[in-house]
């Protein structure tokens, strides 16, 4: 039998190709979407859902295991980036990031927990960042809410191993999507004390993003992972520079690793 999966933000970007992948090897995947009817080159089913929205997630999962009466591997991809100086930053564009990228999953979660006990299985795999690994200049909110899901779902494995499930984080460097396009850009301020400094680093990080790599290679980790009787605590998944920086960090004294990043961004 097919293991069922659900892929939230199932409809572009990294958890588009996922789908597409797993689909590829036979599983039923089913995605979300906050408007599923307006997307048409879908391979496989959309739910409507927003990770903002308890409702909107309860009835969603509900949905899935009405069509397919199991609930095997949950990816919880749904997330949006966001830049700017802190200070200038509006808080509620804050708040709507952590809802999206941490509070969003964390009730994803709670939602398909209770049919994975049923099942005494289950596999939930956050999708987080390496930038949640350090706190970036002028990405401070997206790192903290990264980094956040991080640290929920090491905290979250261990609660519900005795029950037969299985939780683990992948963190992916840059990845050639769309995700620049969706991201939460405080505006450069003519005059600012952040002006000049914030404006080169946008442009830097959106370079990035635009040289990144194939996200396929995400949905070929992602699959590794499902094949794996013991998942890890956690996977990263990108260029070696960017997976290097985690173990800079964890080597290098605080103020070195702080100056290798500032020249980084040129500050």
């Amino acid at each position: 039998m097919s293991k069922v999966v659900l892929i939230t933000g199932g409809s572009s970007g990294i958890g588009k190709s996922i789908g597409e992948f797993l689909h590829q090897k036979g599983f039923l995947v089913y995605g979300t979407s906050r408007n599923p009817e307006k997307i048409t080159n879908s391979i496989f089913p959309l739910v409507a859902l927003d990770v903002r929205d308890k409702q909107s997630i309860v009835k969603c999962v509900a949905e899935v295991i009405q069509k397919s009466g199991r609930l095997d591997i949950v990816i919880n991809n749904a997330g949006v980036g966001i830049t700017g100086p802190i200070e200038e930053i509006p808080t509620e564009e804050i708040r709507n990031n952590f809802e999206t990228n941490l509070f969003g999953p964390i009730e994803v979660m709670k939602a398909v927990l209770p049919q994975m006990r049923v099942q005494k299985s289950g596999l939930i795999i956050n999708i987080t960042s390496i930038a949640g690994y350090m706190g970036l200049p002028y990405r401070g909110i997206y790192s903290a809410s990264k980094g956040a899901l991080e640290l929920i779902t090491e905290a979250l494995r261990m609660e519900v191993k005795s029950f037969g499930i299985q939780i683990t984080n992948v963190a992916p460097g840059d990845f050639a999507t769309n995700i620049a396009a969706g991201r939460y850009h405080a505006p450069v301020v003519i005059g600012s004390a952040y002006e000049v400094p914030y404006g080169n680093t946008l442009k830097e990080m959106d370079s990035h993003v635009d040289s990144g790599s194939n996200p396929n290679e995400m949905a070929e980790a992602i699959f590794a992972i499902i094949q794996t009787d013991k998942p890890k605590v956690h996977y990263k998944v990108g260029a070696f520079m960017q997976k290097f920086s985690i173990v800079l960090k964890r080597i290098l004294p605080d103020t070195v690793y702080e100056r290798m990043l500032m020249n980084h961004y040129k500050l």
